[in-house]
Order: structure tokens, then sequence, then C-alpha cells
């Protein structure tokens, strides 16, 4: 008789599929749910098991480089200043996480200037939607007296026409010959420094939302910094890769897609190629967001589109008809309009089975639109987070009416959606526990209750952070519950996020991927 290689044993075993006494590994899958011979046995000593964590929306290379920036996560602009003046010596200051709603505004060009010690700075917003830079920077780019049109952005300027330093959106990209890209063996480092935290959250699998191309990318040849990874033992979870949509062009014979014809599906188990990343719109705290009513704290003002609405349009059905799965980052409810009605002009010109299209965030989304997508059958990735680490400033910027419709759980369910769990990592913290918390418990930071009627149960946050995101990512047969014949990913907590509201006090004791443990407290 084949015996198992490991047996785990004395623990309480959520499995999200059958009921099960202990967990039987060989080589990297699950092979039995009962006590069978085994080469090792664990004592788990009453702890909690569940699936590994899946998070189906987060940046693992930018997360791993702001490990080694500047800390700009303030409470005021005084705050954000010493930090940049005390950053050490050297021709740059680059910084990360600045919220303006909680800081008291924007950084500015002369702010930075009075502390920088003549460096250039670069500060970027925490959505990542916005940065602000220094006269040095601005100067470099010759934009130091007066701005330039973007299209999909903005050189934002004080009364007097001259720049303020604040690059929103498309703008951004204005620095990028300065600073991009990155070497690939820096980027391997910060792909390393990130799996290695996420390994003691839990987290097991990720998709990176957008890598090679757009402000969003680090590199044009991000892949391989993965692929590097992988090759040296550094790649510590499993990672589906989103491929912007500026890195596709006409490939002969195939349409739209990469070189050699490389496109979602291609790769294995631990490094795959998953949707194309667009990008239709921006930021609800940073206002850049397309709405179809003004901001309630900004009379005048409803974001923007990042493109030519027909332009984005015709890119949607362009990759579909691809053969990609498409995610399309979709905040404002003008926004869902619009890769709503391209998602489904591409399936009734291009029908293919199950496409599985993703509305990246759908925040905030009419009650129309969350009937629409469960009908066309698009995922919706909303992060339960954003709840509590901005949900002041959403508050604000949607006033009570409006803030209704931003960031839905419980609507998306009650409406058949499958919604899976994710942070937008580094954005707001990325621990899956924490975000489980936030969609159970639905406060923001300052204590106030953002739509409770949204709030799910700790077993539905729990399955939408594993079997939710595994079927985003149409991985739902390999991973995502505790199965036989599935992956061995798993996680072993102190607590039991099903039957607790205080999900965020539950600690993770041990990880395994792929049947072996990989972190251990």
């Amino acid at each position: 008789m084949i015996k198992a290689d490991l047996l785990l044993t004395n623990a309480e075993f959520v499995t999200l599929d059958s009921p099960a006494s202990a967990v039987a590994v060989l080589g990297d899958r699950i092979v039995a749910l009962e006590e069978v011979p085994a080469r090792e046995v664990i004592d788990l000593g009453g702890a909690v098991v569940t699936p590994g964590f899946h998070d189906a929306h987060n940046h693992m290379a930018w997360f791993g480089l702001t490990l080694s920036e500047v800390d700009c996560r303030v409470t005021g602009l005084g705050d954000l200043y010493a930090a940049v003046e005390a950053a050490p010596d050297g021709e740059w200051v680059v910084g990360f996480g600045y919220d303006q709603n909680k800081c008291g505004g924007h950084p500015t060009r002369d702010g930075l200037d009075r502390v920088a010690r003549g460096r250039k700075v670069w500060i970027k917003h925490t959505s990542g939607h916005m940065c602000v830079v220094n006269t040095p920077v601005l100067e470099a780019l010759g934009l130091a007296d007066s701005a330039v049109e973007v299209s999909g952005g903005l050189v934002v300027t004080d009364v007097q026409g001259r720049p303020t330093g604040l690059l929103q959106e498309q703008a951004q990209q204005l620095v990028t010959p300065l600073v991009l890209p990155y070497p690939v063996d820096t980027l391997v480092d910060a792909i390393d420094r990130a799996g290695r935290v996420y390994l003691g959250e839990g987290i097991t699998s990720c998709v990176e939302a957008g890598i090679g191309g757009g402000w969003i990318g680090k590199s044009p040849v991000e892949l391989e910094a993965y692929h590097r990874a992988r090759e040296q033992g550094r790649l510590h979870v499993r990672v589906e890769l989103m491929v912007a949509a500026d890195a596709l062009h006409e490939v002969v014979e195939l349409g739209l897609g990469l070189d050699l014809g490389l496109r979602t599906g291609f790769g294995d188990d631990w490094l795959r190629i998953g949707p194309t990343k667009i990008f239709s719109d921006g930021s609800l705290i940073g206002h850049t967001a397309a709405m179809c009513h003004d901001f309630a704290d900004t009379p005048g003002n409803h974001g923007y589109l990042q493109g030519d609405p027909e332009s984005l349009r015709q890119q949607i059905i362009a990759a579909h008809r691809a053969g990609w799965r498409v995610a399309t980052h979709a905040i404002g409810d003008a926004a869902v309009d619009l890769v709503l009605d391209a998602y489904e002009e591409a399936q009734r010109r291009f029908p293919r089975p199950d496409p599985r299209h993703r509305v990246e965030h759908f925040g905030v989304s009419r009650p129309d639109q969350v009937t629409r997508a469960a009908r066309l059958g698009v995922i919706p990735v909303p992060q339960g987070r954003f709840v509590n680490e901005i949900g002041d400033g959403m508050l604000r910027a949607l006033g009570p009416e409006r803030s209704a419709w931003a960031y839905r759980q419980r609507s998306l369910l009650d409406a058949g959606l499958t919604v899976p769990g994710s942070s937008d990592r580094p954005v707001v913290a990325g621990a899956p526990l924490l975000g489980m918390h936030d969609m159970v418990n639905r406060r923001t930071s300052s204590g106030a209750e953002f739509t409770a009627a949204e709030a799910v149960t700790g077993l539905e946050a729990l399955r939408a952070f594993t079997h939710g995101s595994a079927y985003a990512s149409k991985q739902e047969h390999l991973k995502g519950t505790l199965s036989v014949g599935k992956l061995a990913d798993l996680v072993v907590l102190s607590g039991n996020p099903v039957t607790t509201d205080r999900i965020k006090d539950i600690r993770v004791l041990r990880t395994m991927v792929g049947g072996q443990f990989r972190w251990s407290s």
C-alpha cells in the first residue's frame, strides 16, 4: 500500500468541501481527508486548517520595492516632509503611501524642495494613481514653469499655471524615462522580499495585477524577473501575471498578443500568464475615477477616463477576440458602464465559452450594474480592506447616498456572483485575515460604519479569499478548497475565521505550499 508523505492530524479542518478528520499529502497533492498510513505525522495541537489564501489582485513587485522606500503613510504633511528630509543621502528620494485625506493635503514641489537638500524627490500616492515630484524632477522633464497636455492624465497647476508637482494618472509616465526600467535583479529582490511576507500571512497564491507596461509596470521584461526568481528558488508563492495592455501588439495571424502567441493560460501551477490588464479610469480617493455624477466634496469634478471611450472599447474587444481573459480596472460607475458594454459586445460578436472577464475593483456600482454583471458572468474584484484604511476618504468623496454603492460584497453574492478576495497591496495592508475582518465588520479606521448591509459572514469572507479567488483565475479545479486531488496549499491558524468576528486577531501558525511547510511562526 502506498504511504502518504505527510499526515496532518488533531486539527479543525475547514475544507470548504467535504468533511475531514485529517489531511494526507503525497507529493504536492492532497490524497485523503482521513487518517491513512504516512511517512510523517504532524499533530497540529487543535489548530484550525483552511485552504491557503489567494490574493486575487495585488502588486507583488511594487510592494517588494516599497519595503526599501521612504514610508509616507503619515497623518500630517509635517511628518511627510520630515520623512523625506531624513532619507539617506543619494540622488533620489523615493517614497510611497501618502494619502492626502490623512495628511491634510497633497505635498507640493516647494515643500519637498525645502527638505530635499537638492535631491530629486518622487513620492507615490497610496492608490498608485498619482505622485508628487519636486522642482529638480520637473526641471528634468521641462515642466518647471508650465504644464503639458497628457491624454488620460493631468499635470496639476496652481492658479498661475505653475505645476504644483502633482501628476495624476497617465501623467505619471512623464517620470518614467528618469526612473524606469528597474534592473531585473532589483525586481527579483523585491519579489523575494514580498513573497516572504506573504507566506507569513498565509498567502499561497496571488495575482500580480499588471506587468510590462503603462504606469503600473516596472520593466518591459518584468516576466523575466518572475521567471528568474523561480529559477533561483525565490518565488515563494504561486503567481498569476496580468499583462498590461500597453505591452500587447499585433502578432501575425493571432491578432492582439505577445510575441510567439503567448497569452492567458501559458505557464504552470507556479507561474502563469493570466488576463490582460486594461485601465479605464483612476482612483476614488484621488478623485480621478470616472463617475456619472460629481464627487460630493468637489462639485464640478466627476473624474475622467484614461483614454478615448471608443479606443478603450476596441481594445477590450480585440483582447477578447484574441483569446485573452480581460481584467479591466473600473472604479467609477461611468467606467463600469463602459466596461460592461464592451464585454457584452465582445461576447456577442466573438462568442467563446466562459471567458470569465473581470472588473478590477468594481468600486462604485449601481444596482442595475450588479444585476448586469451577474447576467454577463463577469467577475467583480472589490477590496474589503479598502473600507477600513481608505473608507473615510471614500465616504467624503461619495456622500451618504452613493456610499451605499461602494465596494459591495453582500449584494454581489446575493446576485449570484462569485466574489474573490483581494487587497490591491500596497495600496492598503495586504494580510488576508485583515481583509476578511473588514468584509465582515465594515468599519472605517475612524470607527464609522460603512454600509453595514454589505457585510458578509466569516464563512463567505474565507471562501472569497480561497475558492472565490481560485475561480477568478479559472483555477478552482486545482485550489481553493481542501479536496482530494487538489494542490496541497493550506494554512494553519490559531482560530477559526468562520466562527469569530475578530478575524484580525487570528494568527498564522504555518503555511504550506505544494505539500511543504514553507513558513512557521
